[in-house]
């Protein structure tokens, strides 16, 4: 495996230490939106480009059943070194 594989927490263990996922301004790109990610300390452990995500996941709109399932996504995709965080 090459050093720029990236490496996913399993799912339980995301769902364990993520508290939020925040849709947030991109402060070097005021165009840009991410998702932020939290743990329960409330510190940043990794961000998700939010137009790439919402790409990824095939949605659109920002109703219940959508942010459920871009969730699902972000749980499934926290990366390994975001424990260090």
């Amino acid at each position: 495996m090459s050093e720029d594989t990236i490496r996913f927490l399993p799912y339980e263990q995301a769902v364990d230490i993520v508290a939020a996922i925040q849709e947030e301004e991109d402060i070097d790109n005021p165009n840009r939106r991410i998702l932020t990610v939290y743990n329960h300390a409330d510190r940043a452990i990794c961000w998700f480009d939010y137009e790439e995500i919402m790409r990824d996941v095939g949605v659109s709109d920002k109703d219940s059943a959508s942010m459920q399932t871009l969730t699902e996504y972000v749980l499934h995709h926290i990366p390994d070194w975001a424990l260090d965080e």
